[in-house]
C-alpha cells in the first residue's frame, strides 16, 4: 500500500518509522529541544539521514494534564517549521494536531498527512480532513490529555479499541474520505492504565484484521518506566522491545524519537518476517 501525502509517497508495502518532531516547550520527552526552527530542521535532517519515512510534527503537548494551546499559538510554532522542512527536504511531512484551523494551515504549508488523537471528533475536523483530501490517522484516546490518565476504565479495552476506530472508520467513509487514506492508532497511553496498554500490545493482530495500516506510538512512553523502573531518558530498550512486538503482529507505521535504533529494529523485524520457509 502506497500513500499519496500531497506528492509525496509513503510505502506501507513495509513497515516504516514516523520520526516524532516536537516543536513545544512542554512535550514529556523531548519539550523544547526543537522549539526553534532551525534546531527543529536540524533535527528533521537527522531523521531524514536515520531512515525516517515521514516526520510527525506537533505544536501542542498530548502528555497527560498538558494545557491547550490555542489555535493561533499551534499554528505559529508549526506552519514554519513544515515550511523549512517542505523547502529543504523530500520526505513526506505529518501535522500531529486535532484542531480543523491548524489542519488547513499545515496541508497549506506542506503537510500531507493528518495525525489527530481525536480522530476527527472535533468539531469541524472531518470537514477540513474531506476537503483537505490527505491521508489521516485516526486514534483511540478516552478523554482529553487534561484528563484522559485521570481513572480510565474499560470492561474490554481490545473490544472497545476496536469498536471505537471501526466506527470513525465508518463516520470518515460516510463523509466523503476513501478507506484506503486511512490510518489506525490504539493510542497506547492516552486513558489506559499499564495493563491497558499491555493488553493492546498483546492482541495487536485483532487490529490488524481490520485491513488497515496500523501505526503505534510507545516511544519512552510511561508504562516503560512503571514497569523497568526507568527514567524518560533510559527508555530505549523498553521502546525497541515493544516496537518489536508492534512490528511482528503486523503494524506498518512506528512513531519514534528514536529514529535511527527503531529503523534497525524495524528493518531486522522486517527481514525475519520476509525470510523463506525452511526446505
Amino acid at each position: 500500500m502506497i500513500l499519496d501525502c500531497r506528492g509525496k509517497s509513503l510505502d506501507l508495502t513495509y513497515p516504516q518509522v514516523m520520526g516524532i518532531l516536537n516543536v513545544t516547550p512542554d512535550s514529556f520527552s523531548d519539550g523544547g529541544h526543537f522549539f526553534a526552527q532551525d534546531l527543529a530542521l536540524k533535527q528533521a535532517k537527522q531523521m531524514v539521514a536515520d531512515g525516517a519515512a515521514i516526520i510527525d510534527v506537533g505544536g501542542e503537548s498530548t502528555r497527560p494534564g498538558a494545557a491547550v494551546v490555542p489555535v493561533e499559538q499551534e499554528i505559529a510554532r508549526v506552519v514554519p517549521v513544515i515550511e523549512a522542512i517542505q523547502s529543504e527536504l523530500a520526505i513526506p511531512i505529518s501535522i500531529d494536531t486535532s484542531k480543523p484551523e491548524v489542519m488547513r494551515a499545515a496541508v497549506a504549508a506542506g503537510a500531507g498527512l493528518i495525525n489527530d488523537v481525536q480522530a476527527l471528533r472535533v468539531d469541524g475536523a472531518l470537514t477540513a480532513a474531506v476537503e483537505l483530501a490527505v491521508p489521516v490517522c485516526l486514534m483511540h484516546a478516552q478523554g482529553s490529555p487534561q484528563t484522559m490518565q485521570d481513572d480510565p476504565q474499560y470492561d474490554h479495552v481490545v473490544d472497545e479499541v476496536i469498536t471505537f476506530l471501526l466506527e470513525r472508520v465508518a463516520a470518515c467513509e460516510s463523509a466523503g474520505i476513501d478507506k484506503n487514506q486511512l490510518i489506525l492508532d490504539p493510542g497506547f497511553g492516552f486513558g489506559k492504565r499499564a495493563r491497558h496498554n499491555l493488553q493492546l500490545m498483546k492482541y495487536l493482530s485483532r487490529l490488524v484484521e481490520a485491513d488497515l495500516p496500523i501505526l503505534i506510538g510507545v516511544s519512552r512512553k510511561s508504562i516503560i518506566g512503571k514497569l523497568l523502573n526507568v527514567s524518560v531518558e533510559e527508555r530505549l530498550a523498553g521502546s525497541l522491545a515493544l516496537a518489536s512486538l508492534a512490528v511482528w503482529q503486523g503494524a506498518k507505521i512506528v512513531r519514534t524519537h528514536d529514529v535511527r535504533e527503531t529503523v534497525q529494529v524495524v528493518n531486522l523485524c522486517n527481514h525475519v518476517m520476509q525470510v523463506e520457509e525452511c526446505d
